[in-house]
């Protein structure tokens, strides 16, 4: 399907019936700004993809020790967590508390 001049003189006038010239700029723009978000999306992913690719397979002796410290690292930070938690309903439930705000 060949789009000729007088096909394409068509369209323009149909999309200036339609749209106007006073808006026709803003739409330009609107959908330019659209395409290069969606081309920085799109070069992020493939980025992404690259990067996923692991450079040299971890062996599972490596993983599980990676895994074994982050689980203690959380355990810690969890512990932490909590011991604030309770110091927090503590100095809630003594009475006086919000007379010392």
């Amino acid at each position: 399907m060949n789009l000729g001049p007088l096909e394409i003189g068509l369209i323009i006038l149909a999309v200036l019936l339609l749209f106007g010239y006073k808006k026709l700029p803003d739409a330009s723009r609107s959908l330019g700004r659209s395409l290069r978000i969606f081309k920085g999306e799109m070069k992020g992913m493939k980025d992404d993809d690259a990067r996923a690719v692991p450079s040299a397979p971890a062996t599972p002796a490596v993983l599980q020790a990676a895994d074994a410290d982050r689980r203690a690292q959380l355990e810690a930070e969890a512990a932490a967590a909590e011991a604030r938690a309770a110091e927090l309903r503590a100095r809630a439930a003594q009475p006086g508390a919000a007379d010392a705000r």
